[in-house]
């Protein structure tokens, strides 16, 4: 008798459970109805009350604005919008603060502006796509049990936010959004304001089969998307089961979680977990359904054990321990299910697909593709909790064969029934209708205790009822459409300028730029741009009409470098611009003739300036001289080498100074042609002939004294060696007193040129070492101004140009050292 009281105990404790146990637990085992699976108990309460129903992937596509929203729950991944806690505006930038989920969540994996995926950086602004232009920031707060206030939200609005506004225990985003001036709205914020949804990694649960999760403590918790593990997690919260987590028997959720976990491998040979996947809802959504879902999704069966606690039967076969018999049945229907008319020949699957953003798709069919919908002869399986097509097409194939599988009522005696209200499949031998036959129970089994007996229904279906050949048996998952990132206004495509000219009234000839590019389409207008490359101007501009081509600018200065660029423009929004396109004004492409000459004058070197002597040619189109330098014998490059424009007049003589027309010698003698000092003359130097002359022996200076120098100016020093010799001859060139400023060591002869800054000086040397004997000429040394020359040796070229810039014939080079 003790097994009539344990069964006694089940159906009593069926009557007297708590109201979450009738509306979310189905005590027994899975009942499969002529549409699915049936509930008994808890699909029965769900019939009879009117609940929210669950929102679909598309529901959470974008922000939901009510008045007082149930808070959002987030199992598994999911993508989702957002509800408004606040939307407040200050300084010209909207903040948004929205809730995600009403719960802590792992984290936030992605965030999307309408439609849009973007990029954040560090700081959370935007820097992709590209049209946002950093404008919008996302930050967010993952639902701790206590949480940390959006600090610019407690700076900018003081008055209603403050530290104390931590959000704890909700998943929320800040978003703001910059304004930006009417002429870009619209393409900073092509659908207006923006509205967010993310990609969550939804709520920690709790799995039994880690030791490092406590029963007690939610914070050791982490984050799946296991199924089981997520019916557990809906079971023992106050919005769903009301249970607590001492309440399941922890044993067989292990179990189910470790099958929903089993590697299984898709058509593409990829493996995958065989039940994983995610679901969003209310916390006032219809519980039932949501629990509804998430057995289908991984083949659950939840029940109430004889010891009170909740059992689930996992989603796999299991061989049953008990075997009926002829002997063990009274009564027998069975129903073949054979009707032509009554054969399912296809099954219809949609599923979410995260590849598709979290969007709804239609799976392959399995069975007959040609069959049409809404018939006796399909089904469809539609199961948002599903996120993989290999997944969906398992269920659907189950799905099939339950919809085809004979159906049995069996009337038997208790004793050999046994506890068979805690199973979920039973052998059944009853030849010739049942010869060795797996039944899966189907209904709620009934027990009578004035006769000892039990009645169930149940299907008659093949011990691989859960085996899946993906090579042979999964179709061809559904083509996701690559996301279609918008790109605006189009730019102008094969942008280019032609400089024309023209004879306006008096005949004189002026210059223009004539913008062209290709056709793209009707509607659009373009904005043709141009301004001195030198932005000595603002920038004009014009704008075309619809479908031309072509545009034109104003007149242009002669001779003058512009850039030029292009955007398109419609309905107000415009185009980024091309790249600048650069071209020179010319109204007269006649060059002028060749300079008469071209000379320096003076000897070289010259003192931190070069002074040429120009002489030009009786040509009305010069209008300007392009002086060019370039390091002596280096070839001229018209675009690297410096270059000037001197003003010049035709048939005319003049000289022009490069560099500082005001430098002298501060050194007095420094050509040696008096006999009498300075210089002062070291151990070995000797005056003769114009020249200085040191001799071998020791070292020694060349001395000029009693000079004055001022700190931080750089001196330029040049000397001539005329001969020099000795091994390790070399002269040094130093500014003496005040600490010393001494050059490197300068060898071989030739022009010496370099400078030193001065330290407070008094004195400028010249250093021959012991072993030089040498014979040098020519001193000089004056203070650097910003006006003087590059200290060097140079070649300078002449170029005439016509008003238009257009060169004439070359004349140079022209040699000079600068010191």
């Amino acid at each position: 008798m003790p097994q009539i009281i344990s069964f006694a105990a089940l159906v009593v404790s069926s009557i007297a459970t708590t109201v979450a146990g009738a509306n979310l637990l189905y005590l027994g085992t899975l009942a499969l109805g002529y549409a699915g699976l049936a509930y008994g108990a808890a699909l029965l309460q769900g019939l009879l009350v009117d609940k929210p129903a669950i929102p679909k992937p598309e529901d959470g596509a974008y922000n939901l604005k009510q008045s007082v929203p149930s808070l959002p729950i987030v199992l598994g991944r999911r993508k989702k919008g957002s509800d408004y806690l606040a939307l407040e505006e200050r300084r010209g930038t909207a903040y948004h603060i929205l809730c995600a989920a009403g719960h802590r969540v792992q984290g936030f994996v992605e965030h999307y502006l309408h439609d849009e995926k973007v990029t954040l950086n560090g700081d959370g602004y935007t820097i992709a796509p590209g049209h946002f232009n950093q404008k919008v920031r996302i930050l967010t707060r993952n639902g701790l049990a206590s949480e940390t206030a959006y600090e610019d939200l407690v700076t900018t609005f003081p008055e209603i936010w403050t530290n104390a506004h931590r959000g704890d225990g909700l998943a929320t985003v800040r978003v703001s959004c910059k304004s930006v001036s009417s002429e870009d709205h619209l393409k900073v914020y092509p659908n207006q304001m923006p509205q967010h949804s993310s990609v969550i990694d939804g709520a920690l649960v709790f799995d039994p089969r880690d030791p490092g999760h406590d029963l007690g403590d939610a914070d050791t918790f982490e984050f799946s998307r296991n199924i089981p593990l997520l019916r557990m997690h809906q079971l023992t919260n106050p919005w769903g089961g009301k249970l607590n987590l001492a309440d399941l028997y922890m044993p067989e959720w292990a179990h189910a979680a470790d099958v929903g976990d089993q590697a299984v491998t898709n058509r593409d040979g990829v493996t995958e977990p065989r039940y994983h996947g995610g679901i969003w809802f209310r916390a006032n959504s219809d519980q039932v359904q949501v629990g509804r879902l998430l057995d289908q999704a991984a083949e659950l069966v939840v029940y109430e054990r004889p010891d009170g606690l909740i059992g689930v039967h996992a989603g796999e076969f299991v061989e049953p321990d008990i075997r009926l018999t002829e002997d063990d049945i009274h009564r027998l229907t069975f129903k073949a299910n054979r009707s032509e008319a009554a054969t399912v020949l296809a099954v219809r699957g949609r599923y979410t697909a995260p590849e598709n953003r979290f969007n709804t798709v239609d799976a392959a069919i399995h069975g007959n593709p040609y069959v049409g919908e809404d018939t006796e002869r399909t089904r469809t399986l539609d199961n948002q909790v599903i996120e993989r097509h290999n997944h969906c097409q398992r269920l659907q194939k189950i799905t099939m064969i339950r919809a085809n599988a004979p159906r049995v009522s069996i009337l038997a005696t208790y004793e050999a029934a046994g506890d068979i209200g805690y199973k979920r499949f039973v052998r059944v031998h009853a030849p010739p209708l049942l010869d060795e036959a797996i039944v899966e129970i189907i209904s709620t089994p009934v027990l009578s205790l004035r006769n000892l007996t039990v009645e169930f229904s149940g299907i008659v279906v093949p011990p691989d009822l859960y085996d899946f050949d993906a090579v042979t048996e999964e179709g061809e998952p559904p083509t996701i459409p690559e996301a279609i990132v918008p790109t605006g206004v189009p730019l102008p495509e094969n942008f280019d300028v032609e400089m024309k000219t023209e004879v306006v009234a008096g005949g004189q000839t002026v210059a223009y730029a004539l913008a062209t590019w290709d056709f793209e389409a009707e509607g659009l207008i373009y904005e043709f741009e141009w301004q001195p490359s030198t932005e000595t101007e603002p920038p004009r501009s014009a704008m075309s009409k619809e479908n031309e081509v072509e545009l034109r600018s104003a007149y242009l200065s002669d001779g003058k470098e512009y850039r030029f660029r292009l955007r398109t423009w419609a309905n107000g929004v415009s185009s980024d611009w091309t790249d600048y396109l650069y071209s020179t004004s010319i109204a007269d492409p006649v060059a002028p003739v060749a300079l008469s000459s071209f000379v320096l004058s003076g000897a070289s070197p010259q003192l931190g300036r070069a002074t040429f002597n120009f002489a030009t040619a009786n040509d009305t189109r010069l209008n300007r001289i392009a002086l060019y330098r370039a390091p002596a014998g280096v070839p001229l490059d018209k675009t690297a080498h410096a270059k000037i424009e001197i003003g010049a007049a035709p048939g005319t003589t003049f000289a022009y100074v490069v560099g500082d027309a005001t430098r002298t010698n501060m050194l007095t003698n420094g050509d040696f042609g008096a006999a009498a000092p300075p210089p002062v003359l070291g151990t070995g130097w000797t005056v003769s002939a114009g020249k200085a002359n040191h001799a071998a022996g020791s070292t020694s200076n060349l001395a000029w004294t009693g000079l004055t120098f001022t700190a931080g100016v750089t001196y330029r020093y040049g000397f001539l060696v005329d001969s020099i010799s000795g091994v390790g001859a070399a002269h040094r060139a130093a500014l003496s007193g005040g600490g010393g400023v001494v050059s490197g060591s300068l060898t071989g002869t030739g022009q010496k040129l370099g400078s030193l800054v001065a330290t407070g000086n008094t004195g400028f040397n010249i250093e021959g070492n012991s072993t030089t004997v040498s014979q040098i000429d020519n001193v000089v040394l004056f203070a650097q101004t910003a006006a003087c020359a590059p200290q060097g040796a140079w070649d300078y070229y002449a170029i005439p140009l016509n008003g238009s810039g257009v060169e004439g014939p070359q004349t140079g080079p022209v040699t000079v050292t600068i010191i």
